[in-house]
């Protein structure tokens, strides 16, 4: 009996050790294989030029931002009940919640009248709301349909497992796109409780030409969709029965004629001329695609923007995580200019508990670079990631001032060259700012009259604790 429950025991031992030494090998794969911050190569700094994002003409594309999350799903809907030919859907999360399936009905609604649609979801995501769920395999098998999943997570390849898809867009025909931060499920999109604020931007050209910023989008997607780390997303057959994909594939087509029968709205077309403002110039910046680290191009591209212009600069970004290079190209934009804000979240009012912990350690650097640092006390996590420079840059996408954004995740930023445009979306970064109190570098705040300081809660506060202790890993977060 002793025996037996020594060698009990001894199982038990080994298994935890065998536990421990996999998960020192997933941690140490991917510290080792990221921990090199590359340079940007002398190459892309030859071929970007912050001049080429002006123009003196008037171009075919027409842009208007979308800031509510209850239209940011209306006018996805509209854009996809108007598709003719194809449908292209980028997301890092997407969830089968309510927008989730919203937008689920729809994408087969659209499949079973004949349009191509192409689905790119992140690795991370899939993972966790798309294997096994029955929505997404009643979308994935309709005839006309294919998903693909970007980098999916292998325990056993951990030296892969930190480079993220972060791109959010959907394209409509040759015609209508919209980018920007917003992932695809009830956070973002709709009216059902718990959100983030957040915004994007929807483009439209009647006849676009040559130079058109959609075809810039097709051609990003298109080198996506092609990487081989971009695989075909199961059917379900081997996971989840015919039968709950039968009732899935049931409950959303009654789930879309009800929304149908609630938005009549969607049945008509837009009139995408109105809503919209002319713009001389559209210019789509993004990062390598590539799952290892990257080079930064896609901050070198927007401080380089921010460097150009001795006119108001505002950055908006939810978090802030930077290594010392990232600091020092701040500091350059504010030694040449005096007037550059830079607004993200509170401690308190932060979503992310890395950039909340990483900001409560790391704020005097960035006030030493001479940032004037607003903190969003709104109560709701601010997700938009945007920056106006003068009156006539507007820039919106899935860039967040941090290293993860700079180095890891594959990331989009459309620069728009549009004075109307530009004074649409300060208008709303000022709303945000209404609410927002000063750091000053004495540690002291600014606090505007009307304005109450968010509370941060025991729980969170020892959570943002413990994870300063794990700070040394912020280049992962």
């Amino acid at each position: 009996m002793e025996r037996r429950k020594s060698r009990k025991h001894f199982k038990i031992r080994y298994l935890i050790i065998g536990i421990v030494l996999f998960a020192l090998y997933v941690l140490l794969g991917a510290i080792i294989s990221y921990i090199r911050q590359p340079k940007v190569g002398k190459e892309y700094k030859e071929s970007f030029d912050a001049a080429n994002c002006y123009s003196d003409t008037v171009s075919g594309d027409r842009a208007c931002v979308i800031e509510d999350n209850a239209d940011a799903l209306e006018e996805r809907l509209k854009m996809i009940e108007q598709a003719e030919d194809r449908i292209v859907l980028s997301t890092f999360d997407f969830h089968a919640d309510q927008s989730g399936k919203d937008v689920i009905a729809a994408l087969i609604q659209a499949a079973r009248r004949g349009v191509d649609v192409k689905v790119l979801v992140d690795g991370f995501s899939a993972l966790q709301q798309m294997d096994g769920n029955e929505y997404f395999y009643a979308l994935s098998s309709e005839e006309n349909v294919e998903v693909r999943i970007y980098n999916r997570i292998n325990l056993l390849a951990p030296w892969k497992s930190m480079g993220r898809l972060h791109d959010k867009y959907l394209i409509v025909d040759d015609s209508l796109y919209m980018l920007g931060g917003r992932n695809t499920y009830d956070y973002f999109l709709g009216d059902n409780g718990y959100k983030n604020y957040d915004r994007e931007v929807l483009v439209y050209s009647a006849s676009p030409g040559d130079e058109s910023s959609i075809h810039q989008l097709e051609s990003y997607f298109d080198s996506v969709w092609d990487l081989d780390v971009c695989k075909k997303f199961s059917d379900g057959s081997w996971r989840v029965s015919s039968k709950e994909t039968a009732r899935a594939k049931g409950e959303l087509e009654a789930r879309y004629q009800e929304i149908l029968k609630d938005n009549p709205a969607l049945k008509e077309t837009p009139d995408y001329q109105s809503m919209t403002f002319e713009t001389n110039k559209i210019t789509l910046l993004s990062n390598p695609i590539h799952v290892y680290a990257k080079e930064p191009t896609l901050f070198y591209a927007l401080t380089q923007l921010m460097k150009d212009t001795d006119e108001e600069i505002a950055i908006h970004t939810p978090y802030i995580i930077c290594n010392d290079w990232m600091y020092k190209e701040f500091a350059s934009v504010c030694g040449a200019n005096e007037n550059v804000l830079l607004m993200t979240n509170s401690v308190a009012n932060n979503g992310n508990p890395f950039g909340a912990s990483d900001y409560s350690k790391n704020k005097g650097k960035l006030l030493d670079t001479g940032l004037e640092i607003h903190e969003y006390e709104g109560g709701v996590s601010y997700h938009g990631k945007s920056i106006t420079i003068g009156d006539d840059l507007a820039i919106v996408g899935s860039f967040n001032m941090d290293m993860r954004s700079a180095y890891l995740d594959t990331e989009l930023m459309l620069v728009i060259d549009s004075k109307e445009v530009t004074k649409q979306l300060r208008q709303y970064m000022k709303s945000y700012e209404n609410q927002s109190v000063q750091a000053m570098p004495d540690g002291t705040y600014k606090i505007p009259e009307g304005v109450t300081r968010q509370e941060i809660s025991k729980k969170k506060e020892s959570r943002i604790k413990l994870l300063l202790s794990f700070n040394w890993l912020r280049f992962l977060m």
